[in-house]
């Protein structure tokens, strides 16, 4: 088995080789590898770059959004009605059943031996 430095020695070599790339973002070098050219370079501090409308004008919806508004919608209130409305099956309910079964039969024998 080679000794533990042997294995120190090439951890700090590989360490010190991967630490430049991530000290800067992008790697450091070169051209960023998000941007290519022709984009921005800063954004323009808009959300995905869009500019908003003008004054008094609405924004257009896209296609998809309707149909994702209207799905996630029914999604919450099947979920909020199943959800609610579904059995209660855990053994603590069915342990607590069976007691009181057994109660009612003990009590049930005791009042008949009387």
């Amino acid at each position: 088995m080679p000794p533990f430095k042997q294995f120190a020695t090439a951890a700090s070599s590989l360490r010190a080789r991967r630490s430049p790339s991530l000290r800067t973002r992008g790697g450091g070098h070169g051209p960023s590898r998000w941007t290519s050219p022709g984009h921005e370079d800063r954004p323009k501090g808009f959300a995905f770059s869009r500019t908003p409308p003008p004054q008094g004008v609405s924004r257009k919806w896209e296609d998809w959004e309707l149909p994702c508004y209207i799905t996630s919608f029914l999604t919450i209130v099947i979920l909020g009605v199943g959800l609610s409305a579904k059995p209660d099956l855990t053994i603590e309910t069915w342990a607590h059943q069976k007691a009181l079964e057994r109660l009612e039969a003990e009590s049930a024998g005791a009042a008949d031996s009387d």
